[in-house]
């Protein structure tokens, strides 16, 4: 597949959207024995997307069902905005938009599968899974290697920061560089010293 340049498209990204179910997990779902649904994470992905603040990039969740795991795993991570049970998912991607007064250049959305092709037709970046259904994946600005739940997040994370600040290395990690500004990012906020290092 060929990508077009994404420099420009993620230069103008202001807000990722993320489905969960095929996104954000592996797109099974899991009963207990109690029947309560149950759903698997990611960390490398939970970690890529509190990293994506120190971008000034903010993060929102569009899903079509809804769940309290959801609910809690977004507060864990700081996701800004959390729009459940929206299972046509145009209505609350235009909400959003115009409760943040932005442009669709500014959002970018992570989908898997046929109810997400109508938000991404409108944003300015779009991604899917390595797993995800064809034609989201035709419509894609870029498809991960990653399968959904496996990284796949983390990798659209490390892609935006490589182009954002020009390490291109960091589509299989983050670059030492970049690895060392977060550490200070990190230590200034827990120790209110910016210059520890000196």
């Amino acid at each position: 597949m060929e990508y077009p340049n994404l420099a420009p498209i993620l230069n103008n990204l202001q807000v990722l959207i993320l489905d969960v179910d095929g996104v954000l997990t592996a797109g099974g779902i899991i009963y207990n024995s109690s029947g309560e649904e149950e759903k698997i994470f990611d960390v490398k992905d939970g970690l890529g997307l509190v990293m994506l603040k120190g971008m000034n990039i903010s993060t929102a969740i569009i899903t079509g069902r809804s769940s309290g795991i959801v609910e809690r795993r977004a507060g864990e991570l700081g996701i800004d905005y959390v729009l459940q049970g929206y299972p046509i998912k145009l209505p609350a991607y235009e909400k959003l938009k115009r409760e943040l007064s932005l442009p669709d250049i500014a959002f970018g959305f992570v989908g898997d599968d046929l109810i997400d092709l109508d938000v991404m037709r409108y944003v300015g970046f779009a991604a899917a899974p390595s797993d995800a259904h064809q034609s989201l994946k035709n419509m894609a600005h870029y498809v991960c290697r990653n399968r959904s739940g496996a990284g796949a997040v983390r990798e659209i994370v490390d892609l935006i920061i490589a182009f954002r600040r020009a390490e291109f290395g960091a589509l299989d990690y983050i670059p030492p560089k970049i690895l060392e500004h977060w550490q200070d990012i990190i230590w200034e906020r827990q120790t209110g010293n910016p210059n520890y290092g000196e």
